[in-house]
């Protein structure tokens, strides 16, 4: 058997012990070197493998455990040790003969593994010892954040820019992040966590789609959309076809969603007339509520046509305030 350094890369956000059979077969049957003492060292222990943490340069220790044993095992550690990996590749590469070098990946991040970071980072923050404004803040003092955050995202989507609205979605993921972290300081009882919320939406995912998990016929995506009302219907117990709507949302948007809800369940709910209004604010509300209810009958999107608007206007103002070029 030709002499061998085995670099084995494994994923820090998995269990120390969840590891590939060629991986454990390896770890169990060559001495191991490590750079420090971690879950992963004590596992491989418990399962009977050798291993030695390395306290200076490692290059020279694995190069003499090879010329020793012919084959090692060097644990890498949270980052993947690329640097100790160029070093020996280049070594290596000037004197062949002393070993040959293996990259073996013991365990894989699975998709999502950054959100754990996410979680880690978090905590720390919100945590003693971390950051005294994070953990000053409240739900209530984070609320216009929240939708600050959502709006910019909205502009990317809205501007076409991919690269802009990842940025912008990890702003958003913040905010759902904090948000859960917070909550885990309210008093026992009210207290729930991040896991607490990804849990929710998983159970409400699986519940109202039950053309994918529970082997429901699919049909149109009409009949699916019917499906999940119904479905929605059943899980929360209203009084109006109105409750659950978000109050907070911009006027015209709450506007055109109170009106496709009453037109939902057929209620022919007149809006009110502008001239029967006695002020002069009540009018213009009411006209603008007449205004949204034809543009919903029109299969027009009141909120954007105003934003577009709004922004064509914004460009004009900035044309205006350029000043003339000479001729």
């Amino acid at each position: 058997m030709s002499a061998r350094i085995v670099l084995l890369v494994t994923s820090p956000r998995l269990p120390a012990g969840l590891l590939t059979a060629a991986a454990w077969d390896v770890v169990r049957g060559h001495p191991v070197l490590a750079g420090a003492e971690s879950e992963l060292t004590t596992a491989i222990r418990v399962a009977g493998g050798e291993v030695t943490v390395v306290a200076g340069p490692a290059t020279q220790a694995l190069l003499d455990a090879v010329a020793a044993h012919g084959v090692v095992v060097w644990l890498a550690g949270p980052a993947g040790d690329e640097s100790l990996a160029r070093q020996l590749g280049l070594r290596l590469a000037r004197e062949p003969g002393l070993a040959e070098l293996e990259l073996m990946y013991g365990s894989w991040d699975p998709p999502g593994a950054r959100l754990l970071d996410a979680v880690a980072v978090l905590d720390r923050l919100v945590s003693p010892g971390g950051d005294p404004w994070k953990r000053a803040q409240t739900h209530r003092s984070l609320a216009g954040f929240l939708l600050e955050e959502c709006y910019e995202a909205y502009d990317a989507i809205s501007a076409g820019d991919t690269d802009a609205l990842r940025e912008e979605l990890g702003d958003v993921l913040l905010q759902v992040v904090l948000h859960a972290r917070l909550a885990e300081e309210l008093p026992e009882g009210q207290r729930w966590s991040v896991d607490d919320v990804a849990g929710g939406l998983v159970d409400k995912m699986v519940r109202r789609n039950p053309h994918v998990f529970a082997g429901a016929e699919v049909g149109s995506i009409e009949e699916i959309e019917a499906s999940w009302e119904r479905i929605k219907r059943a899980e929360k117990a209203r009084d109006s076809v109105l409750d659950g709507i978000a109050l907070s949302q911009p006027a015209l948007a709450l506007a055109a969603k109170i009106l496709e809800r009453a037109g939902r369940v057929g209620l022919a709910v007149p809006p009110p007339l502008a001239q029967s209004q006695v002020d002069p604010e009540a009018r213009l509300g009411a006209g603008l509520l007449a205004t949204v209810a034809a543009a919903r009958e029109a299969g027009l999107d009141p909120e954007a046509a105003l934003r577009r608007a709004a922004l064509a206007y914004a460009e004009a103002v900035r044309a205006a305030e350029r000043p003339a070029t000479s001729a």
